[in-house]
C-alpha cells in the first residue's frame, strides 16, 4: 500500500499523542481529568487505525470511547466523595508492582511486534471491508445484537436507579443538602432569601 510521508509524519504525531496522553493518566491527580486523558489517547489510537485502512475500526473506537469516558467522568462527578474528582489524589497503588508489570507488558508487546511474522493475504481490490463487517455482524444476528442493546440499556437504567436514593451530601429522600462554604453556614449554591417574601425562599435551621 503506497502511502505519502504526511502519513508517517501523522502517524508518529498520533502515536506520541497516545503515550504522552496515556502517561499523563496515571500522572494527574484527579480521576475526572484521567478520564478525559485516557479520552485523548483512545481518540490518537482511532486515527492511527484510520491510517491503517482500518476505518470501522477507528469510527467505532471514537464512538466507543468518547461515550465511555464521559459516563464515566459524569458518575465520578455525581457520586464521588471526593467533590467531582477534581481534589488532589493519588492515582496510582503498588507503584512497584505496577512498575514491573508496565515493563513486562511494555517488552512483550515490543517483542510481538518486532520479531513476529504476520500473514500476508491482501483483500480483493473491489470488496468494501467496512460493508461486508457490516453483514457479516448485523446480517444473521441483528436480532442478538438488538436484544443485547435493550438488555445494557435496562441494566444501566437499573444501576441508576439502585445507586440514586443515596446523594453526594446524604440520603435523596431526607432533602440532603450540600455543605457550607463557611462553617455553620447555608448550604452553598443555594439562592438567596427574598427580603419581600416574595419567591420560593428557603429558611435553613441549623
Amino acid at each position: 500500500m503506497e502511502h505519502s510521508i504526511a502519513v508517517d509524519i501523522a502517524f508518529l504525531l498520533l502515536a506520541v499523542v497516545a503515550v504522552v496522553a496515556g502517561w499523563r493518566v496515571f500522572r494527574t491527580d484527579s480521576m475526572v481529568r484521567a478520564s478525559f486523558f485516557l479520552l485523548v489517547s483512545f481518540i490518537a489510537v482511532g486515527a492511527i487505525m484510520i491510517l491503517l485502512a482500518a476505518e470501522y475500526l477507528g469510527v467505532a473506537m471514537f464512538f466507543m470511547m468518547a461515550v465511555e469516558m464521559m459516563v464515566m467522568a459524569l458518575f465520578m462527578v455525581m457520586f464521588m466523595m471526593n467533590p467531582a474528582g477534581l481534589n488532589p489524589m493519588m492515582m496510582v497503588h503498588q507503584h512497584r508492582l505496577s512498575i514491573i508489570a508496565g515493563g513486562v507488558a511494555f517488552v512483550i508487546l515490543a517483542a510481538m511486534a518486532l520479531f513476529s511474522s504476520f500473514p500476508a493475504d491482501p483483500l480483493p481490490a473491489g470488496l468494501d471491508p467496512v460493508h461486508s463487517l457490516g453483514e457479516e455482524m448485523l446480517g444473521d444476528s441483528m436480532l442478538i445484537f438488538e436484544s443485547a442493546g435493550i438488555v445494557l440499556l435496562a441494566t444501566m437504567i437499573g444501576v441508576v436507579v439502585l445507586s440514586s436514593h443515596r446523594g453526594r451530601y446524604g440520603a435523596a429522600e431526607e432533602g440532603s443538602m450540600p455543605p457550607g462554604l463557611e462553617p455553620g453556614g447555608d448550604p452553598a449554591g443555594q439562592p438567596e432569601e427574598d427580603e419581600s417574601g416574595g419567591g420560593h425562599a428557603h429558611h435553613h435551621h441549623h
